[in-house]
């Protein structure tokens, strides 16, 4: 397995550097033969382009893209996905919500049940976690059953940051989503394309909210919830 992590970064100054130091002290499983981290800068304003560009610099694993303008998360994924040199692509946010201590058992999961997705579970057992915004959660849940009645599968997840994909299952997918709505149009065009090739994997989670950074808006859940029931009842893989 040779693995390609993708940051979207969009004003995380704050956090990027810890994000990137953690990463590297993680203890990848020995079937992970190469990885690489590609930061992908979507325009920041916050000085967050100069500080990738030091530790990219000072890291041969890193390296960095930026945007002229500003496009959203899932166009960052996007680029990265264009610039990768790894067969499998994890999705890392850069805000430190998420643990990068949980991607070995990420790809433990796809390496050991043999399935091209793994998607991480904030809700799944087995994970302390602190409270957080009840409206998001609910949000959150439903998003996800909605998901799980117009595939069939019970996801319990649906919204977390942490994606691991094959690149060929990836470039089936041929994701066009700009924004947060990235997250719902991977799962479900997964599942579209074959039900079980996708598996849950508990993650810890440390919520922010909007006066901490929180990015995702309101507006953006209701692009969430367009996409969910576009795909979901409309969607079919292209023929080759």
């Amino acid at each position: 397995m040779d693995l390609s992590i993708i940051i979207p970064l969009y004003n995380e100054a704050k956090t990027i550097q810890t994000v990137v130091d953690r990463i590297q002290k993680v203890s990848f499983p020995s079937f992970v033969n190469s990885w690489e981290i590609i930061i992908v800068n979507d325009c920041s304003t916050d000085g967050s382009g100069e500080i990738i560009d030091k530790i990219a610099a000072d890291n041969i694993h890193v390296r960095t893209v930026h945007h002229d303008v500003n496009q959203g998360k899932g166009k960052s994924v996007r680029t990265g996905a264009e610039q990768m040199k790894g067969n499998v692509l994890l999705i890392q946010d850069a805000d430190l919500e998420l643990h990068p201590e949980d991607i070995p058992s990420m790809l433990v999961a796809m390496h050991e049940l043999d399935v091209l997705f793994v998607n991480g579970s904030r809700y799944l057992p087995g994970v302390i976690r602190p409270l957080y915004s009840y409206r998001r959660y609910i949000g959150n849940k439903y998003f996800s059953a909605l998901t799980s009645i117009l595939i069939n599968v019970k996801i319990t997840d649906m919204a977390c940051g942490y994606k691991l994909i094959t690149k060929d299952l990836y470039d089936q997918i041929d994701p066009q989503e700009n924004r947060f709505a990235i997250e719902a149009e991977l799962m479900l065009k997964a599942l579209k394309i074959q039900r079980n090739i996708i598996t849950e994997v508990p993650v810890r989670y440390l919520p922010r909210n909007k006066g901490e950074g929180k990015k995702l808006r309101t507006k953006d859940t209701f692009r969430v919830l367009y996409k969910i029931l576009k795909i979901g009842l409309f969607w079919r893989k292209k023929k080759a």
